[in-house]
C-alpha cells in the first residue's frame, strides 16, 4: 500500500513541485519591486519555491527535464486566468512576431503541396523569386540538400527550409515542363499586407477590407484611403469580417481618420495599470463621408474597438452579426528560455463605457464553443435569437441603445447562409482548398485567354464555364470526397461564381477575388443600399 501511494506521488511530483515553482517566482517578481537593491531571490530566507526547485534539479531520483517542466506548469497557471493569457514556445515565437510586424525574410512565391509536389501558385511581383526567375507553375524538388519532391514533407517545413536571414541564398532545383533546372535566390523581406483589397465599386463607393492590425495596418490603410480618395470617395464599406485583431494602436489611429475633435476612442484600465485614454488628435482624412462597417463573429479585438467606437458616436452603420466579444488587451513578455508570455493585462472600453467581453469563467473550451453555438441555436440565421446582455445597457450620445458583455451587435442584421450546397459541402472545398486547387490548374491551362482579361471586373462580367471545365472541377471534387451530382440550378449557380472568385484570386490575388465574390455578397449588397439611401 505505501509502494502504491510513491509510485502515484512519484508521477504528480514534477507538476506540483512545477506548479509551485511559478507561483513562487510571480510572488517573487511582484515583491521585486519593493525590495531596492535585492537580486530576484535574494532574500534572508529563500523561497520554498526555490527550494523546491534545487531539491528537484540535484537531489531527484531520475533526470527531470526542467525547462519542459516549467512550461508545463505555466500552461496549468494561465488556465485559471482567461483564454487570451497564453504561452508562446521558442519555436512558435518568430512566426508570431512576424505576424504582427507585418513581415518576414523569405523568397517572396505563394506554394501548395498537390500530389505530394510542391507547386508555385504565384511569384511577389519584384521579389527575390522573381528576380531570379521563378514563375508561377515551376514545381521545387529539392531546397538545397534537401529533397522535398514526393516525400510528404510537411508544409511547415518546406517553410523552415524557404526562409531565413536577409541576404542570404538559398539553392533549389525546380521543375518547369520537362525540364530541371537550378536556380539561386537571395532571401529578402517579405512584406504581410493587412489589406485584402481596396478599390472603388463605383464612381463615388470605395471598399476596403482589412484581415488583421499589424505594425504597418494604419499606414497601408492611408495608402489605400488617399488613393480613393483621389478616384472620387465619398462612401466607403470598411470590411472588418474575420479580422481577429492585432495592435490595438493601429485601429485608434485608423477611428481618428473617421472621428473628428478630441473625441474618445476608446480607454484601457486593469488592477496595476492606470486609466489610459485614446482620443482623437488630429483632422481625419474622411471624417465627413458615409461609412459602413461589415462585421461578423470572427470580428474580435482591435476590429472590435474600432466599431464600438463608431457606433457609440454615430459615425457608421454596422452591418453583419455579432462580433467575436473580446474585450482584452495582452501584453507580450519574452522569457529568458526564448519563449514569451502574452499576458491579459487590461481591459478595453467603447467610449460610453461598455466592455464587451464575453464571460470565460467557464473554462476556455466553453468559451470558444459559444461561437460554435451561434450556428446551431439559430443567432447567425435569426435576428431574434441574437443575444444581447440586457443587464449591460448604455446609451450613445445619439440616444441609440447598445450593450456590453458579449460583442458589437450590427445595426442591421444579415443571416449567413447556411442553406445546402453553403455549409457542409463548402466547407470540406475550403477545408481541402478544392476550389484553390482547381483556379491553380485551370489558370495553368488557360493562361493566354485569361490574359486578354485586363480587370478582376471585366472578367467577372464575362467569364463562365463551358461543360468540359465543369467536369474537370467535379473530377477534382470527387477526389475530395465531395459529391457534386445532385446540385441544384441555384446550387450549380452559386458554385460557378465562388469558382470564378477563386479564378479571379489566382489571377489578381486577393485583390481580384474580392472584386468578384463581392458582386454577389448579401452584406455588401444591403451596405450600398444604406450609403445610396
Amino acid at each position: 500500500m505505501i509502494n502504491g501511494t510513491n509510485k502515484k506521488f512519484k508521477v504528480w511530483l514534477p507538476l506540483l513541485l512545477s506548479i509551485s515553482m511559478i507561483l513562487g517566482m510571480m510572488l517573487g517578481y511582484r515583491m521585486k519591486g519593493s525590495m531596492p537593491g535585492k537580486s530576484f531571490f535574494s532574500t534572508d530566507s529563500p523561497y520554498p519555491l526555490q527550494e523546491v526547485y534545487d531539491l528537484v534539479k540535484n537531489k531527484y531520483v531520475d533526470e527531470v527535464e526542467m525547462a519542459k517542466i516549467t512550461d508545463t506548469a505555466i500552461t496549468a497557471m494561465l488556465a485559471h486566468l482567461d483564454p487570451h493569457s497564453v504561452l508562446i514556445p521558442a519555436e512558435e515565437l518568430d512566426a508570431v512576431n512576424e505576424d504582427i510586424s507585418g513581415n518576414f525574410f523569405g523568397i517572396g512565391v505563394e506554394f501548395d503541396v498537390l500530389d505530394d509536389t510542391i507547386h508555385v501558385l504565384n511569384v511577389m511581383p519584384d521579389g527575390p523569386s522573381a528576380k531570379a526567375g521563378i514563375i508561377t507553375g515551376d514545381k521545387f524538388i529539392k531546397v538545397n540538400d534537401s529533397v522535398i519532391a514526393g516525400t510528404k514533407i510537411e508544409e511547415k517545413k518546406i517553410k523552415k527550409l524557404l526562409r531565413g536571414k536577409m541576404g542570404t541564398q538559398v539553392l533549389v532545383e525546380i521543375l518547369r515542363g520537362a525540364e530541371k533546372k537550378q536556380i539561386t535566390i537571395t532571401r529578402g523581406i517579405i512584406p504581410v499586407t493587412s489589406i485584402d483589397a481596396a478599390y472603388m465599386m463605383d464612381t463615388a463607393t470605395g471598399y476596403i477590407r482589412i484581415s488583421k492590425f499589424t505594425q504597418v495596418t494604419y499606414r497601408e490603410f492611408m495608402e489605400q484611403l488617399e488613393k480613393l480618395k483621389q478616384k472620387g470617395l465619398q462612401k466607403l464599406v470598411l470590411d472588418l469580417r474575420g479580422n481577429g485583431g492585432g495592435i490595438l494602436d493601429q485601429a485608434t489611429e485608423i477611428a481618428d481618420e473617421f472621428l473628428d475633435g478630441d473625441k474618445l476612442i476608446t480607454y484601457t484600465q486593469g488592477n496595476h495599470f492606470p486609466k489610459k485614454e485614446y482620443r482623437c488628435k488630429r483632422p481625419g482624412l474622411f471624417e465627413s463621408g458615409r461609412l459602413v462597417v461589415l462585421a461578423d463573429e470572427g470580428s474580435a479585438s482591435a476590429s472590435e474597438i474600432l466599431m464600438g467606437a463608431l457606433q457609440d458616436w454615430n459615425r457608421a452603420t454596422i452591418i453583419g452579426r455579432r462580433s467575436f466579444g473580446k474585450g482584452l488587451v495582452q501584453e507580450q513578455y519574452e522569457l529568458s528560455n526564448g519563449s514569451a508570455l502574452r499576458l491579459t493585462i487590461a481591459r478595453y472600453y467603447t467610449p460610453v463605457g461598455r466592455s464587451i467581453q464575453r464571460p470565460y469563467s467557464k473554462g476556455e473550451k466553453e468559451y470558444y464553443d459559444e461561437i460554435n453555438r451561434r450556428w446551431h441555436d439559430g443567432e447567425v440565421s435569426n435576428a431574434d435569437s441574437v443575444k444581447n446582455d440586457t443587464t449591460q445597457a448604455f446609451k450613445t450620445p445619439s440616444g441609440k441603445t447598445v450593450y456590453g458583455g458579449g460583442g458589437i451587435s450590427p445595426d442591421i442584421f444579415i443571416p449567413a447562409d447556411t442553406t445546402g450546397l453553403l455549409s457542409a459541402s463548402m466547407i470540406k472545398m475550403y477545408y481541402k482548398s478544392t476550389l484553390s486547387r482547381y483556379a491553380y490548374y485551370y489558370y495553368m491551362a488557360n493562361k493566354n485567354s485569361l490574359a486578354n482579361y485586363k480587370t478582376p471586373a471585366d472578367f467577372s462580367a464575362n467569364f463562365s464555364l463551358n461543360a468540359t471545365e465543369w467536369n474537370l472541377f467535379n473530377d477534382i471534387a470527387r477526389k475530395d470526397s465531395i459529391n457534386l451530382t445532385q446540385l441544384s440550378a441555384r446550387e450549380k449557380e452559386q458554385l460557378s461564381q465562388r469558382i470564378r472568385s477563386s479564378v479571379a484570386r489566382q489571377v489578381w490575388r486577393s485583390q481580384g477575388y474580392y472584386q468578384s465574390i463581392n458582386l454577389i455578397d448579401d452584406m455588401i449588397k444591403k451596405a450600398r443600399e444604406v450609403l445610396d439611401r
